[in-house]
């Protein structure tokens, strides 16, 4: 049963990253991923449209850690070629209390310069193997 809802949690995760990289990103055949590591994790990733011998800004993530390694942060910010900058675009958190892990799924609100929660988007599992 454990090693179920373990797995259940890990194919969670994964689905939200694939989730992540497929909205922001369409044809892989021209994106280049540069990732940024510390201390073995990942903690941010540019994504590069090609076009030819050009590259080009498209998606960026940034990843948060707790002291326990578990990520608990997933920012995706979007490349704006009109003004020349990256906006912010998504934020995913994970709340882990005790067996429990929350996900909560922010957008980012333009007029208020905040993330504002979806809760319909808010899913809570137990999971046994967090502690």
């Amino acid at each position: 049963m454990k090693r179920k809802v373990f797995f259940k949690l890990a194919t969670l995760l994964v689905l939200t990253m694939l989730c992540s990289l497929t909205t922001s990103a369409r044809n892989d055949n021209n994106l280049i991923y540069n990732s940024e590591q510390k201390d073995g994790l990942l903690i941010g990733q540019t994504v590069y449209k090609q076009d030819g011998s050009n590259l080009s800004n498209y998606v960026k993530y940034n990843y948060k850690y707790d002291m326990q390694k578990r990520m608990i942060q997933n920012e995706t910010m979007k490349w704006n070629n009109l003004k020349d900058c990256w906006e912010n675009d998504l934020c995913i958190r994970y709340i882990y209390e005790g067996n429990n892990v929350t996900t909560q799924y922010y957008k980012w609100n333009k007029k208020k310069s905040e993330y504002i929660l979806n809760p319909e988007m808010t899913i809570t599992m137990e999971t046994p193997n967090l502690q």
